[in-house]
Order: C-alpha cells, then structure tokens, then sequence
C-alpha cells in the first residue's frame, strides 16, 4: 500500500520530470497511460520520434539509484504498455519509439535525463 506522502512526491516528481522535458523541446502526448501490463508515466513526441518515459525517485540510494530501479522485469512491462499504446492508435504506419528514464533522487530535486535508455 503506498502512503499519501510517497504518492505525493512520486507525483511531484512525474510533474518535474514533465515540466523538464517540455523545457528541452518534447511535445507532452500523455499522461499516465494504464494497461494491464502497467502504467506509462508520459509519453511524448521528439520530433517525429515517440518517446515512453519512465520516471523514477528515489530519496535515498540505501538500494540503488533511481535508474537502477528500471530493472528488466520494469523494461519488460513498459514494452508491452507501450506495444498496447502503439495498438490504440490504429494506424498502419507506426512513428519511430525509444524508452527514456528520467531518474530523480534526494532533495532538492534534480532530474537525470537518460535518453534511450533501453
């Protein structure tokens, strides 16, 4: 179960993260797309490209980094989501993709931009 607080600074961390990219130029496509495969934090255009971006914090690193924590398991499930996102959009041709990290960890909050990451 997650504690308000940990939803709280998980949200404020997605928004960074959102407010951070739209700032190097990407275009915000959507926020938390939900499969059964599990969720998409945001997802953007670069150009022509679509970019799946996984956000994660992390205020201590008694277990890792933040970008450490998108282990294979979590790259697995992303691929799916974003295979059943592509699938939404029924088009024939489907737009160049990659998976993007945006890794946060302690305070204040600084975003770790990993482009491409998987």
């Amino acid at each position: 179960m997650t504690s308000p607080d940990r939803r709280s600074r998980g949200q404020q961390a997605e928004m960074l993260a959102e407010e951070f990219l739209q700032r190097q130029g990407l275009i915000l496509c959507c926020r938390n797309f939900y499969t059964r495969y599990g969720e998409i934090d945001r997802i953007f255009h670069d150009g022509a490209t679509l970019v799946f971006v996984e956000v994660r914090y992390r205020r201590r690193r008694d277990y890792g980094s933040a970008a450490e924590s998108v282990n294979l398991r979590k790259q697995q499930r992303l691929r799916l989501a974003a295979e059943a996102y592509l699938q939404s959009l029924g088009t024939s041709s489907l737009p160049d993709c990659r998976f993007d990290v945006v890794a946060i960890e302690g305070e204040p909050m600084v975003p770790d931009w990993c482009q491409n990451a998987f």
